[in-house]
């Protein structure tokens, strides 16, 4: 009997120790407030702006939309891509993907300036389980689509970088697709996924073993590139080869969930954040009615010398669920994953 108990015991220490470790390393016992060395410039409707790609050379943003929040009640509204003219102070936004007629959910997106004329705009298309990537090209603020892409390597596709007209990098944010093992890589924080490369004809696995892969970025200039880890609370650094291979250089801790990474015109990344993962969870499930933000600067000078700053934090009274943040002048444009509106800021320094 006593055995038995010790047994017990011990099971239970465990079971402490892992609900403790999760509480723990998804920013739960964080407190947030709302901070911000500025002030709410305006708000833009358009809903689950989760992902924004910024052209400072022509002066717009292309903003993807997917109203999550009807689809997880059951009313499956079909998303598109919106173009901002940045010149125009008040503007509204442009629905720029309405002759695209097959059903399109955006995610994550990233553009390609080509010639002065004509971008490339690439963006994640989730259908059911038919993940895709589908191919645009921009006019002006005109869309005409080109080409779906699909590989069996796109097992959840979070985010993408265009390096060329032809080659990109994506993430895949699960191993998994169903089962106790998405709950193992979401809660245990399992690191399983990945990144693929795509050089214009075959896909290829570059890097792996990333707790939950979601945001990327490329330096151009210094040939590096920036991945998201929200479940680590981790922005991993690599290395980018001739043939498109990774190195790895360091993981950056930014003590928060990072989500997709921009860089502003300085070279400065740029996040938006997830500061408590399962109030995030919460509220993308319909449990919760808001869910904190936070937005982060990060200074990246090299391997172990760089600054991060936290610019803004929300309790989620403003936005919830804050994915991306593109900066344009003392603007910074706030996306998110399930609420009405970008949030425009404005920066009094």
């Amino acid at each position: 009997m006593k055995k038995i108990l010790k047994i017990l015991a011990l099971f239970l220490l465990v079971f402490i120790g892992i609900v403790a470790y999760i509480f723990y390393s998804t920013g739960y016992f964080r407190t947030i407030e709302n901070t911000f060395e500025g002030e709410i410039y305006r708000k833009i409707s358009i809903p689950g702006a989760e992902d924004i790609a910024i052209s400072y050379n022509d002066h717009f943003i292309i903003i993807s939309s997917f109203d999550r929040a009807a689809a997880r009640d059951g009313d499956l509204i079909q998303g598109g891509l919106y173009y901002l003219d940045l010149t125009q102070d008040q503007t509204e936004p442009k629905l720029i993907s309405a002759d695209f007629s097959e059903p399109f959910y955006p995610h994550g997106i990233s553009i390609y300036q080509r010639d002065s004329a004509n971008y490339l705009v690439y963006a994640i298309n989730h259908v059911e389980d038919q993940h895709s990537i589908e191919l645009f090209e921009l006019f002006g603020d005109s869309l005409v689509h080109r080409q779906t892409l699909r590989d069996e390597s796109m097992i959840s596709p979070n985010d993408l970088v265009a390096i060329d007209g032809e080659s990109f990098y994506f993430t895949n944010d699960k191993h998994y697709k169903s089962g106790l093992g998405i709950l193992a890589e979401n809660y245990a924080g399992l690191a399983l996924t990945n990144v693929i490369y795509y050089d214009g004809s075959s896909y290829t696995e570059v890097a792996d073993g990333i707790a939950y892969a979601n945001g990327i970025n490329l330096d151009k200039e210094r040939n590096l590139l920036f991945v998201a880890s929200p479940r680590g609370f981790l922005v991993k650094v690599y290395d980018v080869q001739a043939d498109g291979q990774l190195s790895f250089i360091e993981d950056i801790d930014c003590h928060t969930g990072v989500d997709n990474i921009a860089f502003d015109q300085a070279g400065n990344i740029w996040i938006g954040c997830h500061p408590s993962l399962l109030s995030f969870v919460a509220y993308a499930g319909g449990k919760k009615p808001i869910s904190p933000s936070e937005l982060i600067k990060i200074d990246y000078r090299g391997k172990k010398d760089y600054t991060l700053e936290s610019v803004y934090t929300d309790t989620g009274e403003h936005i919830s669920g804050s994915t991306v943040a593109a900066v344009y002048g003392d603007k910074i444009y706030v996306g998110n994953v399930m609420d009405e509106h970008v949030l425009v800021l404005q920066r009094f320094k």
